[in-house]
Protein backbone atom coordinates (compact mmCIF):
# COMPACT_ATOMS: atom_id res chain seq x y z
CA UNK A 1 0.00 0.00 0.00
CA UNK A 2 1.26 3.64 -0.79
CA UNK A 3 0.17 7.25 0.20
CA UNK A 4 -1.02 7.75 -3.61
CA UNK A 5 -2.90 4.61 -4.59
CA UNK A 6 -3.88 2.57 -1.04
CA UNK A 7 -5.10 -0.43 -1.61
CA UNK A 8 -8.92 -1.83 -2.36
CA UNK A 9 -10.75 -3.96 -0.27
CA UNK A 10 -12.51 -7.07 -1.71
CA UNK A 11 -15.67 -6.46 -1.14
CA UNK A 12 -17.04 -2.75 -1.70
CA UNK A 13 -18.11 -0.52 1.34
CA UNK A 14 -21.47 -0.31 0.21
CA UNK A 15 -23.95 -3.08 0.53
CA UNK A 16 -27.06 -3.32 -2.33
CA UNK A 17 -27.12 -1.57 -5.45
CA UNK A 18 -30.52 -1.28 -5.96
CA UNK A 19 -33.94 -1.25 -4.03
CA UNK A 20 -37.48 -1.08 -5.48
CA UNK A 21 -37.64 -1.13 -9.13
CA UNK A 22 -37.95 2.79 -10.12
CA UNK A 23 -41.52 3.78 -11.61
CA UNK A 24 -40.53 5.63 -15.31
CA UNK A 25 -40.91 9.11 -14.36
CA UNK A 26 -38.09 8.52 -11.32
CA UNK A 27 -35.74 6.47 -14.37
CA UNK A 28 -36.21 8.94 -16.33
CA UNK A 29 -34.97 12.16 -13.51
CA UNK A 30 -32.31 10.16 -12.30
CA UNK A 31 -30.91 9.67 -16.81
CA UNK A 32 -31.28 13.43 -16.67
CA UNK A 33 -29.77 14.25 -13.88
CA UNK A 34 -26.69 11.59 -14.51
CA UNK A 35 -26.25 12.86 -17.77
CA UNK A 36 -25.89 16.27 -16.90
CA UNK A 37 -23.92 15.76 -13.53
CA UNK A 38 -22.07 12.80 -13.21
CA UNK A 39 -18.32 13.16 -13.30
CA UNK A 40 -16.34 10.95 -15.83
CA UNK A 41 -13.29 9.84 -14.16
CA UNK A 42 -12.00 8.20 -17.80
CA UNK A 43 -9.47 11.50 -18.15
CA UNK A 44 -7.19 13.09 -15.79
CA UNK A 45 -8.48 14.97 -13.12
CA UNK A 46 -8.29 19.07 -13.85
CA UNK A 47 -5.99 20.52 -11.43
CA UNK A 48 -8.25 23.27 -10.53
CA UNK A 49 -11.14 21.07 -9.57
CA UNK A 50 -13.65 24.47 -10.02
CA UNK A 51 -13.48 23.97 -13.75
CA UNK A 52 -15.90 21.28 -13.27
CA UNK A 53 -18.76 23.27 -12.07
CA UNK A 54 -21.06 25.71 -14.23
CA UNK A 55 -20.96 28.31 -11.59
CA UNK A 56 -18.17 30.10 -10.14
CA UNK A 57 -17.15 28.18 -6.52
CA UNK A 58 -14.29 29.14 -4.31
CA UNK A 59 -14.10 25.46 -2.81
CA UNK A 60 -14.73 22.19 -3.19
CA UNK A 61 -16.45 19.64 -0.35
CA UNK A 62 -17.18 15.98 -0.98
CA UNK A 63 -19.76 14.05 0.82
CA UNK A 64 -19.89 10.67 0.42
CA UNK A 65 -22.91 8.36 0.62
CA UNK A 66 -25.39 11.18 0.48
CA UNK A 67 -28.60 8.28 1.18
CA UNK A 68 -31.78 10.97 -0.01
CA UNK A 69 -29.68 13.98 -0.66
CA UNK A 70 -31.24 16.22 1.99
CA UNK A 71 -27.75 17.43 3.39
CA UNK A 72 -26.25 17.26 0.25
CA UNK A 73 -28.69 19.87 -1.28
CA UNK A 74 -29.56 21.73 1.66
CA UNK A 75 -25.45 22.60 1.63
CA UNK A 76 -25.38 23.26 -2.04
CA UNK A 77 -28.10 25.40 -1.87
CA UNK A 78 -26.39 27.56 1.66
CA UNK A 79 -23.38 27.27 0.34
CA UNK A 80 -23.69 28.72 -3.22
CA UNK A 81 -19.88 29.64 -3.52
CA UNK A 82 -18.97 26.15 -2.21
CA UNK A 83 -18.37 23.02 -4.85
CA UNK A 84 -20.50 20.12 -3.59
CA UNK A 85 -19.82 16.60 -5.38
CA UNK A 86 -21.91 13.69 -4.24
CA UNK A 87 -21.58 10.43 -4.09
CA UNK A 88 -23.88 7.69 -3.91
CA UNK A 89 -23.97 3.98 -5.62
CA UNK A 90 -27.09 3.19 -3.90
CA UNK A 91 -29.64 3.67 -7.33
CA UNK A 92 -32.93 4.07 -5.79
CA UNK A 93 -30.87 6.91 -3.30
CA UNK A 94 -29.60 8.73 -6.57
CA UNK A 95 -32.93 8.64 -7.56
CA UNK A 96 -34.37 10.55 -4.64
CA UNK A 97 -32.04 13.09 -5.45
CA UNK A 98 -32.85 13.78 -9.37
CA UNK A 99 -37.09 13.92 -7.85
CA UNK A 100 -35.24 16.94 -5.44
CA UNK A 101 -33.34 18.11 -8.01
CA UNK A 102 -36.96 18.48 -10.35
CA UNK A 103 -35.15 18.58 -13.68
CA UNK A 104 -33.28 21.60 -12.59
CA UNK A 105 -29.09 21.69 -12.94
CA UNK A 106 -27.29 23.00 -9.77
CA UNK A 107 -24.17 24.83 -10.94
CA UNK A 108 -22.41 24.16 -7.75
CA UNK A 109 -22.96 20.01 -7.55
CA UNK A 110 -21.59 17.05 -9.40
CA UNK A 111 -22.65 13.08 -8.95
CA UNK A 112 -20.89 10.11 -8.64
CA UNK A 113 -22.91 6.63 -8.73
CA UNK A 114 -19.75 4.11 -7.95
CA UNK A 115 -17.20 2.88 -5.73
CA UNK A 116 -15.89 6.89 -3.69
CA UNK A 117 -12.44 5.37 -3.51
CA UNK A 118 -12.50 5.26 -7.35
CA UNK A 119 -13.34 8.89 -6.82
CA UNK A 120 -10.62 9.82 -3.98
CA UNK A 121 -7.71 8.50 -6.17
CA UNK A 122 -8.80 10.33 -9.07
CA UNK A 123 -9.07 13.78 -7.39
CA UNK A 124 -5.94 15.96 -7.44
CA UNK A 125 -3.56 16.48 -4.20
CA UNK A 126 -4.74 18.71 -1.62
CA UNK A 127 -8.01 19.39 -3.67
CA UNK A 128 -10.62 19.29 -1.50
CA UNK A 129 -11.79 21.61 1.43
CA UNK A 130 -14.33 19.25 3.15
CA UNK A 131 -15.60 15.52 3.22
CA UNK A 132 -18.82 14.53 5.00
CA UNK A 133 -19.45 11.28 6.13
CA UNK A 134 -22.86 10.91 7.55
CA UNK A 135 -24.77 7.92 8.44
CA UNK A 136 -22.59 5.18 6.99
CA UNK A 137 -23.45 1.73 7.02
CA UNK A 138 -22.33 0.35 10.54
CA UNK A 139 -21.57 -3.30 9.33
CA UNK A 140 -21.96 -4.24 13.10
CA UNK A 141 -21.11 -7.90 12.57
CA UNK A 142 -17.26 -8.55 13.12
CA UNK A 143 -17.10 -10.35 9.71
CA UNK A 144 -17.97 -7.27 8.15
CA UNK A 145 -15.98 -4.94 10.19
CA UNK A 146 -13.42 -4.43 7.41
CA UNK A 147 -16.13 -3.16 4.86
CA UNK A 148 -16.75 0.19 7.07
CA UNK A 149 -15.57 3.03 5.15
CA UNK A 150 -13.37 4.16 8.02
CA UNK A 151 -10.27 2.42 7.92
CA UNK A 152 -6.50 3.18 7.39
CA UNK A 153 -6.10 2.91 3.75
CA UNK A 154 -9.58 5.12 3.14
CA UNK A 155 -7.96 7.98 5.74
CA UNK A 156 -4.51 7.62 3.85
CA UNK A 157 -7.60 8.74 0.87
CA UNK A 158 -8.73 11.64 2.85
CA UNK A 159 -5.17 12.90 3.98
CA UNK A 160 -4.00 13.02 0.46
CA UNK A 161 -7.09 14.63 -0.94
CA UNK A 162 -7.59 16.97 1.62
CA UNK A 163 -5.87 20.29 2.06
CA UNK A 164 -4.40 21.78 5.25
CA UNK A 165 -7.73 22.77 7.51
CA UNK A 166 -10.04 21.27 5.54
CA UNK A 167 -12.71 19.32 7.93
CA UNK A 168 -13.54 15.59 7.49
CA UNK A 169 -17.05 14.98 9.96
CA UNK A 170 -18.76 11.87 10.57
CA UNK A 171 -22.16 11.81 12.02
CA UNK A 172 -23.83 8.45 13.26
CA UNK A 173 -26.20 6.97 15.82
CA UNK A 174 -23.91 3.92 16.09
CA UNK A 175 -21.73 3.89 19.34
CA UNK A 176 -19.18 0.97 18.37
CA UNK A 177 -18.96 2.75 15.13
CA UNK A 178 -18.69 5.94 16.68
CA UNK A 179 -15.66 4.74 18.56
CA UNK A 180 -14.23 3.19 15.56
CA UNK A 181 -14.10 6.33 14.11
CA UNK A 182 -12.36 7.96 16.90
CA UNK A 183 -9.96 5.70 17.56
CA UNK A 184 -8.68 5.70 13.52
CA UNK A 185 -8.47 9.34 13.25
CA UNK A 186 -7.22 9.94 16.46
CA UNK A 187 -4.42 6.81 15.44
CA UNK A 188 -3.77 8.98 12.12
CA UNK A 189 -1.19 11.73 12.43
CA UNK A 190 -2.96 13.93 9.77
CA UNK A 191 -6.21 14.45 12.00
CA UNK A 192 -6.86 16.03 14.54
CA UNK A 193 -9.90 15.48 16.67
CA UNK A 194 -11.59 19.27 17.07
CA UNK A 195 -13.81 18.39 20.14
CA UNK A 196 -13.33 20.73 23.16
CA UNK A 197 -15.71 19.89 25.58
CA UNK A 198 -17.97 16.86 26.15
CA UNK A 199 -21.04 18.07 24.74
CA UNK A 200 -19.08 18.81 21.28
CA UNK A 201 -19.80 15.75 20.00
CA UNK A 202 -23.64 15.56 20.62
CA UNK A 203 -24.22 18.81 19.14
CA UNK A 204 -25.28 19.21 15.58
CA UNK A 205 -22.82 20.88 13.07
CA UNK A 206 -23.61 24.68 11.89
CA UNK A 207 -26.90 24.74 9.64
CA UNK A 208 -27.32 21.32 10.42
CA UNK A 209 -30.88 20.23 8.33
CA UNK A 210 -31.39 16.62 9.80
CA UNK A 211 -31.67 13.56 7.54
CA UNK A 212 -34.20 11.00 7.52
CA UNK A 213 -31.98 8.14 9.28
CA UNK A 214 -30.81 10.74 12.02
CA UNK A 215 -34.83 11.16 12.82
CA UNK A 216 -35.48 7.00 12.89
CA UNK A 217 -32.47 7.03 15.21
CA UNK A 218 -34.28 9.61 17.33
CA UNK A 219 -37.63 7.95 17.35
CA UNK A 220 -35.65 4.95 18.35
CA UNK A 221 -33.82 6.31 21.34
CA UNK A 222 -30.24 6.36 19.72
CA UNK A 223 -28.65 9.78 20.19
CA UNK A 224 -26.63 10.62 16.95
CA UNK A 225 -23.06 12.04 17.37
CA UNK A 226 -20.99 14.36 15.57
CA UNK A 227 -17.28 14.03 15.27
CA UNK A 228 -15.12 16.60 13.43
CA UNK A 229 -11.58 16.67 12.25
CA UNK A 230 -9.18 18.71 10.92
CA UNK A 231 -6.55 17.72 8.45
CA UNK A 232 -3.38 19.29 9.80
Amino acid sequence: MTADHPERASEAFFGRRRGKRLRPQQLAALEKALEALRLDLGPPAPRDLASLFSEAVDSVRLEIGFGGGEHFLHEATRLERTGFIGVEPFVNGMAKLAAQLDGQEPGNIRLYDDDATRLLDWLPAGSIAGIDLLYPDPWPKKKHWKRRFVSPANLERFARVMRPGARFRFASDIDTYVNWTLQHCRAHTDFEWQAESAEDWHTPYEGWPGTRYEAKALREGRRPAYLTFMRR
